[in-house]
This record gives C-alpha cells, structure tokens and sequence, in this order.
C-alpha cells in the first residue's frame, strides 16, 4: 500500500506515456543536470569563499558517496 500522497501521479503517468523513447531519454538527462546544477548551488552556498577546485572535489565526494547507494 502506497502510503504517500502523490495527487498528480496519474498526470505525470499519462505525460511520460505519451513521449516517445528519445523525449523520455532527454528529459531524464535535463533532469539529471538540473540535479547537479541544484547540487552544486548547494554545496557552494554552504561553503563560501571556497576555490572552484575545492568546489568540484566536494561535489565528486558527493557523487561518489550517493553512487553505489543505487545498485
């Protein structure tokens, strides 16, 4: 039993159903980078004054961390 309220769920069913493979495939990767964008705004806003290359190393400790967790 689902117990989350999801009111828009059969909407968003009907969305994907109706896009093809390839509409499917680039909204995954825009959601995917609209991700990392989210992440990297994140990871700078909580460490101000950090260098770029500082910056990307926590954002791959990030990644690396949250990448086997799927599997």
């Amino acid at each position: 039993m689902d117990l989350k309220h999801r009111p828009h769920h059969d909407l968003y069913v009907r969305i994907l159903r109706s896009m093809t493979p390839e509409q499917r495939l680039a909204k995954a990767f825009e959601l995917g980078e609209m991700g990392k964008e989210l992440l990297r705004a994140g990871i700078r806003e909580r460490n101000p004054g950090c260098s770029e290359e500082t910056l990307r190393e926590i954002e791959r400790q990030r990644l690396a961390r949250c990448h086997n967790r799927n599997y």
